[in-house]
């Protein structure tokens, strides 16, 4: 049996910030991943494409984490608890 997806990104583009990638029409986008590094590495991706992201742990899993847009950046880099 495969082990489940534990934490989620969601992501979108940063209304505040206009890019090229910010066109009209394109909202908010979810995705799951097995293990947290996944979800740091892909959360990277995405703050360096100027989007904003958030992320957290799906239920059931314990204990309930959210890692809002304003802390995203400091969760997501290698360096803080390396």
């Amino acid at each position: 049996m495969t082990q489940p997806d534990t934490w989620y990104v969601a992501f979108g583009p940063d209304k505040t910030v206009k890019t090229d990638d910010s066109a009209d029409g394109v909202v908010r986008s979810t995705r799951t991943f097995r293990s947290e590094v996944d979800a740091k590495l892909f959360a990277l991706q995405i703050l360096a494409k100027g989007w904003s992201a958030s992320a957290g742990t799906l239920n059931p899993h314990q204990p309930k984490q959210v890692i809002g847009a304003s802390q995203i950046e400091k969760w997501a880099d290698p360096r803080v608890n390396a």
